[in-house]
């Protein structure tokens, strides 16, 4: 795993965050959730965990995910 960085719900995403996961975030954001979101890079692919309970997440097929944490 490979640490990004970190930023504040309703500010603007740094330029280290993928464009394909933007639209995902400001859904998950429009919300109305507060927390910070962490981006971290797994096998490669950018993971957004947004410390609320929510997480952004392309698939290996490169499908954007955005849902609750799993258990």
């Amino acid at each position: 795993m490979q640490l990004g960085t970190r930023w504040a719900t309703g500010a603007e995403p740094p330029a280290s965050v993928p464009a394909s996961l933007r639209p995902a975030i400001a859904e998950i954001e429009a919300r109305e959730l507060s927390g910070h979101w962490t981006l971290t890079w797994l096998e490669g692919r950018p993971i957004a965990e947004l410390d609320a309970g929510w997480e952004v997440v392309l698939t290996a097929s490169g499908e954007v995910l955005a849902r609750p944490f799993q258990d």
